[in-house]
């Protein structure tokens, strides 16, 4: 992609890479801490495996820009229906482990915990259907990270994720468009042609959930998402994170990791996060092996 040499990652780990980084060293998130990190990403080619950055999304690379330009984080984000797309759905799972160890599976009882969701896609993204979509992502995620089986952590996840849009009024004007999400087993059944793998972030959700529920393995997932092609890269991240969460580390085939690039900046961010993620007093529940 983009002529890179195998291994190489895209925006959507650099900009992940930021978040877990931002987590593990300031404590949580600041929101110009994380901002500070994109813009070191983009101009100086930090958080890549070959020093340079070689893709990024308008909206992010907007939203980016207006905080170099002095726009406090909050607003840095597009609001635009016509901006949509998944820039910020791309990079949110680090979020997963801490909400998880704050508040255990049933992050909608938390306004805090969704207020927070909302916070950091609205960096980038601050469009309620991009938040949304971002919510019910880490409603599934967190499932995940308690144990339950993978559909039920999607059905469940989804279900509570979109009560709870439907109950405040801000998020009510994007129920509609997750209408075929919201019963993920109709979902799955739809055929292969008429999902549709785009950059829109209503697409990229549908495929990253039909997958999930048509897949039974993590290479079978991710492999999918490639060749479903137009928006590769970032469904592939998207639903690669939940089946990475779901089969294990161990899941990931040996020639893969063996080629990945730049490791030490992987596992630097993975430990600073870890750390984070250990001292937090919460839930009991038991964070997995990230690498």
């Amino acid at each position: 992609m983009h002529g890179q040499p195998a291994g190489y990652w895209s925006d959507d780990s650099s900009m992940t890479l930021c978040l877990a980084d931002s987590i593990g060293k300031v404590g949580y998130y600041h929101t110009h801490d994380i901002m500070a990190r994109f813009d070191d990403w983009v101009h100086n080619g930090a958080y890549t495996p070959g020093g340079k950055k070689f893709d990024i999304g308008n909206t992010c690379a907007w939203a980016i820009d207006r905080y170099q330009k002095g726009c406090t984080p909050a607003l840095c984000g597009s609001n635009k229906m016509n901006e949509n797309g998944n820039g910020s759905l791309m990079r949110i799972l680090p979020m997963a482990f801490v909400l998880y160890k704050k508040y255990g599976i049933h992050i909608t009882k938390s306004k805090r915990a969704m207020e927070d969701i909302h916070k950091i896609s609205g960096l980038t993204h601050r469009h309620p259907l991009a938040q949304s979509a971002c919510g019910i992502y880490l409603a599934i995620a967190v499932r995940i990270l308690d144990g339950y089986e993978l559909k039920a952590a999607i059905r469940e996840g989804v279900y509570e994720a979109l009560q709870w849009y439907g109950s405040h009024k801000k998020y009510q004007i994007v129920l509609d468009y997750w209408e075929k999400i919201s019963d993920p087993d109709d979902l799955a059944s739809l055929p292969n042609a008429i999902i549709y793998s785009g950059g829109y972030v209503v697409e990229t959700m549908e495929t990253v959930l039909w997958t999930l529920m048509n897949t039974n393995n993590y290479r079978d997932c991710v492999l999918t998402c490639v060749n479903m092609g137009y928006d590769a890269d970032s469904t592939a991240a998207i639903a690669g994170g939940l089946a990475g969460l779901y089969y294990g580390y161990d899941s990931i085939p040996a020639e893969w990791l063996d080629q990945l690039a730049a490791k030490e900046i992987i596992n630097d961010c993975i430990d600073g996060m870890e750390r984070y993620c250990q001292s937090i007093q919460g839930q009991p529940g038991v964070l997995p092996n990230l690498r």
